[in-house]
């Protein structure tokens, strides 16, 4: 979702398209990539990559609130297999003590906060 956000941005301020580049894609994924990770701790990121297409630059500024309300719709994909996964056991959300995270999109906050609030506040072990 990020890198489709960053496609549409070079598109209006360069009228550049580079979805048909993989180069390119590659090079922005990348950069994508780290912006996630810097926005797990902190509020904003630059997205940056020179001479993305055409020789021109691609300069970016990222919040996390942008980032989570294009990936809103994936972070809420998070809670329908819990749901199951508690389902199948037999056991109900308030029988869980504790709620362990693994995996690379827990470090995400808004992930931490739907699953913090599935569970009813119960705090999560990172």
């Amino acid at each position: 979702k990020l890198v489709e956000y960053c496609c549409a941005e070079f598109l209006k301020k360069k009228g550049i398209d580079i979805r048909g580049n993989p180069r390119s894609l590659r090079r922005l994924r990348t950069q994508c990539e780290r912006a996630k990770r810097v926005l797990s701790s902190a509020n904003q990121t630059t997205i940056e990559v020179d001479a993305l297409d055409a020789n021109e630059d691609f300069n970016c500024t990222i919040t996390r609130a942008k980032f989570e309300e294009l990936c809103m719709s994936m972070f809420k994909e998070c809670i329908p297999p819990v749901e199951k996964v508690l389902k199948d056991s037999g056991i109900a959300k308030n029988q869980i003590h504790e709620v362990v995270l693994v995996g690379g999109s827990t470090r995400i906050p808004k992930v931490q906060e739907l699953l913090r609030d599935y569970f009813n506040g119960k705090e999560l072990n990172k």
